[in-house]
């Protein structure tokens, strides 16, 4: 998803190679849809913020790039209100400035073909610096 922050330099799907030039200020993101009458959205926040480094600007592991920020996307009013008050509480556990962009939700591209279920089709790069981690009440066949 683009940041407000870079506008946007392409109106078409962008390609991996282009968002990973950091010239179209996309990011990359995974789009989660979800019951709430099976998981919370401030579960979603919870799992979110224990399982990455929202603390360091631009990179997530062994990644790096403006693609690597950290960054909620919220849909609706009360999702902003949600993350901002999360990200508040969630402050108080980390040494530094939590760095992570809550933003509006704008255009989802889909990653290519070779990027989807990257987890399931990289299990030998993935083994030692992967984590895949739903909270309680939440199973994918996607992942």
């Amino acid at each position: 998803m683009p940041s407000p922050a870079i506008p946007p330099a392409l109106s078409t799907i962008p390609t991996y190679e282009q968002v990973c030039s950091g010239r179209t200020g996309h990011a990359e993101a995974v789009l989660v849809t979800f019951d709430p009458d099976l998981v919370t959205y401030d579960q979603l926040l919870e799992t979110f913020w224990r399982h990455h480094d929202p603390t360091t600007p631009n990179r997530q592991g062994p990644d790096h790039g403006t693609q690597y920020r950290s960054a909620i996307f919220f849909h609706t009013p009360e999702q902003e209100h949600q993350a901002r008050a999360s990200l508040e509480a969630f402050q108080a556990r980390f040494r530094r400035p939590i760095v992570t962009e809550v933003v509006p939700a704008e255009t989802f591209w889909p990653a290519e073909a070779y990027h989807q279920r990257y987890h399931a089709a990289n299990r030998w790069w993935c083994l030692s610096r992967c984590q895949l981690v739903a909270p309680p009440g939440l199973r994918s066949a996607n992942w």
